[in-house]
Parts: structure tokens; C-alpha cells; sequence
């Protein structure tokens, strides 16, 4: 399920993914369709701005990227050779593989991207809720294929936290929900949320937020999956990709190129305030000891029990 690159390759193609220039270079050979696991939010910049800039095609990859649904879809579509790879959640991944063990063509991680998952359980100041334990008894809300919902029983275990009652909606309701009121907290991603719950009028200092990794839940976040298909036929690709992936650092200008790609922001959201929220993903990206070491038993292990725990793997 995860096939960690040579780390002798990844730093050979970063030096040379390091010296692109910026321009297009006509020879585009191979051909990869990439699905994220979400819309085109700040996470999505990782993989826009290199096909904005060339950077991929300077490679000899033409890249597709497309917008998702979640995860669980993303995993799904990756494995049926619709698309070649994609970003999706870790634990997403595990489950598919739990789940259809003689299904062929079975994605593979080839990186992992965050250290730590960005689930979080966010609730209105106004509320009253001010730790997991004001939980108990309260109404949440997430679309059922939520990544934060379906590790909650990891953070209710880990917190005490009981007598929850769900309530299923599609993401656009999520965050509308709780600010009308109908649902106490909502689970999702921590930068995707505070900025939809900005778009309706509600500031960051009117949100209380519960990260999973603050609170005893020790998953990772989103990696890069490819197709074992895909990987057979073209395995340097990947390599080149994900090296591509880590040698821009420019969040001014990954603004603009997720605001062309029609990114959906408070119209009076400055390219720095827009900046702060979508980028927090970059605080749990390409952490030093993975990137040097790969995934070792000690972290499969830490990750093992609450996965079994809650049935997400078996």
C-alpha cells in the first residue's frame, strides 16, 4: 500500500527539479490525470501552480488536475484507472485496501504530505464549547464520507467524549448549518472550514477549533497516491512529480494562480489574509524525519490500534 521512492532518486530529481526555469517546455511525453481530494482550496496550490508555471511539463509531464469529492472518492477513481493519481487521505487509502484485498490496480501512497491530519472539530465561540468534553450530548454534522467523521471515534475515545448525535448533509451545508444554528459543531478539515465559515460572515475569532492531532489522534493527513497500472508503466513519473511538488516556495503568487483556477474566496479577502487560512496546510507538509527516513514500524504502529479501534482497518 505504500511504496516509499529511493530516496537516492527523489534527491536527485529535486536538484534538478530546483534548476526549471519557469518557461514551457514543448515536449510533454507522459500524460497523468490527477484528481485532488477536494475542491481547487489552498492545499490544491502544490499541484496548480507547477502546471501554471511549466514546471511540470519542463519534466516531460502533462498534468491534468482536477477538483474532488473526497477522499474515499478519490481513492476509488485512482483505483479504477479513471484517473493515474491523486492527493487522498491516508487512512482513506487503508480503509479501500481493508476493504477490497483482491481488487486489482489497488492505489499506492509514494509520498506523504502531511505529517499530521488537519481533521479538527470546530464549534462557535457562542456555543459554549470550549473542549472536547463540552462535546458529550451535542449534535455534530459532516457529510458522511468525512475524513474527520470517520476518525471521530478516535478522538472521542482518546477525550471521553459521549452521546453524539450525527446529522449527514452535503459539504456546501456543513458550515451553513452551524452558523444558523441547526448543528452544535461540524468535523472537517481545519482550513477548508474556517474559510467557508469566513465566507458567511463569521471571523476566525469567533471559532473554536479542536485539531485531532492536538487532542490523542496520531493519523497522517493526505498523501500522494498513484495506480499500480500507472506505476508499472511509467515508474519515474511519480519520482518527478512529487520532486516538482517540493521546490516552490511562493505563496503570493500560488494566490493568484488558485484565484484564476476559480478559487472561491471573501470578496474582501487581501492576498495575504487569503494566504494565512488556505496555506496552513503547509505547516504539516514535508516533514523533515519523513522526508530523511520514510515511514518507519515505530509511526505504522503508533497509526495501527486507533485505525483497528475504530474499524477503518481490520
Amino acid at each position: 500500500m505504500f511504496c516509499l521512492l529511493p530516496r537516492r532518486h527523489l534527491l536527485a530529481a529535486v536538484a534538478l527539479a530546483a534548476s526549471l526555469p519557469a518557461s514551457l517546455v514543448q515536449a510533454q511525453e507522459t500524460p497523468i490525470k490527477f484528481q485532488l481530494d477536494w475542491r481547487f482550496e489552498g492545499p490544491a496550490a502544490l499541484f496548480l501552480v507547477p502546471v501554471a508555471k511549466g514546471y511540470f511539463a519542463a519534466e516531460k509531464l502533462n498534468v491534468t488536475v482536477d477538483a474532488g469529492n473526497g477522499s474515499g472518492g478519490t481513492v476509488t477513481r485512482v483505483a479504477s484507472g479513471a484517473y493515474d493519481m491523486g492527493f487522498a487521505d491516508l487512512a482513506a487509502l487503508m480503509e479501500f485496501h481493508a476493504n477490497n484485498p483482491t481488487a486489482p490496480n489497488k492505489p499506492v501512497a509514494v509520498m506523504m504530505v502531511y505529517n499530521n491530519t488537519p481533521a479538527a472539530v470546530l464549534a462557535l465561540k457562542k456555543s459554549g464549547i470550549k473542549t472536547p468534553a463540552d462535546l458529550s450530548g451535542k449534535k455534530l454534522g459532516a457529510p458522511v464520507f468525512d475524513a474527520g467523521r470517520k476518525a471521530f471515534p478516535i478522538f472521542a475515545k482518546a477525550n471521553g467524549v459521549t452521546n453524539v448525535a450525527w446529522t449527514a448533509m452535503d459539504p456546501p451545508l456543513r458550515e451553513t448549518m452551524l452558523v444558523r444554528g441547526d448543528i452544535d459543531a461540524i468535523t472537517g478539515f481545519s482550513f477548508t472550514s474556517l474559510l467557508n465559515l469566513e465566507a458567511r460572515g463569521i471571523k476566525a475569532d469567533e471559532v473554536v477549533v479542536l485539531p485531532y492531532p492536538n487532542y490523542g489522534v496520531k493519523l497522517y493527513g493526505n498523501a500522494v497516491i498513484v495506480s499500480e497500472e500507472f506505476l508499472k508503466k511509467n515508474p519515474d513519473a511519480p519520482n518527478k512529480l512529487v520532486a516538482v511538488m517540493m521546490v516552490y516556495a511562493d505563496t503570493p503568487a500560488s494566490v493568484m494562480v488558485l484565484k484564476k483556477s476559480g478559487i472561491k474566496t471573501p470578496a474582501d479577502l487581501s492576498g495575504k489574509k487569503l494566504g494565512a487560512p488556505v496555506f496552513d496546510a503547509g505547516r504539516r507538509a514535508f516533514p523533515i524525519f519523513a522526508k530523511a527516513n520514510g515511514i518507519t514500524g515505530m509511526q505504522w504502529t503508533s497509526m495501527d490500534p486507533p485505525l483497528r479501534e475504530t474499524m477503518l482497518v481490520r
